[in-house]
């Protein structure tokens, strides 16, 4: 097989993903303040005391963005990885169980699905206590039930094949055939999905943080940031717009190597 050297889109997204991964790992060294020290005036501009200027607190609003980063990351990774396992592995168990058990579950995520995601989580998270583990539980259900929609594709196709039908009569348990037969031979499609979700989190978890229910000060991750910044707008003050930026960037980030993945499995297909 050719060597088929990576695009454009992967290139671009393998630096701007990794500048922004560089940046959460080696935040504690590069930034010239803690995350809440006041470190100057309300809405400083730009100088080389404050990179991005300061906050509406006076905080230096570089220093609040990296310390952000490494926030965003850690709550979209832990948040996509759950979310596309639950998912993948409850639609694999309602097929290979089947009868009732995959009646219950498929009707009840047709219901998740048929109401706005986000208005599920603003009630959930309204009703919950106000902390990080219920802001990870909501989205993970949430997101769960668009990623059992493609898991459960793939485990009737699965199921179908003569390998599944040997481990039916050989005995194997239900997990056993889940995660030994299907998870295997499911991983590059739910690998895709998962780029999917990880993009997902972030427009999620920052949507969800502007409107003041995702992650609770004093931390703060990007959304946070806009939230705090926003009227800052209206005297053409520029502060949020930079974690702003970065969202947008690490969206595009994300969607360039997942469009890159995607292509390079379909090619495996056709090979």
């Amino acid at each position: 097989m050719k060597y088929a050297p990576p695009s454009i889109s992967t290139i671009v997204g393998s630096i701007l993903l990794t500048i922004i991964a560089m940046l959460a790992i080696t935040v504690p060294w590069i930034a010239p303040y803690g995350p809440n020290d006041i470190a100057g005036e309300v809405w400083q501009p730009m100088s080389s005391t404050h990179w991005l200027g300061t906050d509406s607190l006076g905080r230096d609003l570089f220093s609040r963005l990296a310390y952000g980063t490494r926030l965003t990351l850690l709550f979209t990774l832990i948040i996509s990885i759950l979310s596309t396992l639950s998912g993948a592995l409850l639609s694999f168990l309602a097929v290979s169980i089947g009868g009732w058990f995959e009646t219950i579950i498929s009707r009840l995520n047709d219901l998740f699905m048929s109401l706005p995601s986000l208005i599920i989580a603003l009630v959930a998270l309204a009703v919950l206590p106000h902390n990080n583990a219920s802001l990870i539980i909501v989205l993970v259900v949430v997101l769960a039930t668009r990623v059992y929609r493609l898991g459960y594709s793939l485990a009737t196709h699965i199921a179908a094949t003569d390998y599944m039908e040997a481990a039916r009569l050989a005995g194997e348990s239900h997990w056993f055939r889940v995660t030994r037969e299907m998870l295997p031979n499911a991983q590059l499609p739910l690998l895709a999905e998962w780029g999917v979700q990880f993009g997902n989190s972030i427009l999620f978890i920052s949507t969800l943080s502007f409107l003041g229910l995702g992650i609770q000060p004093p931390d703060a991750d990007w959304g946070s940031l806009v939230r705090e910044n926003k009227d800052g707008i209206l005297f053409g003050i520029s502060a949020a717009f930079y974690p702003a930026i970065a969202i947008a960037l690490l969206v595009i980030a994300v969607n360039l190597l997942v469009d890159a993945l995607s292509n390079h499995l379909q090619q495996r297909e056709v090979q």
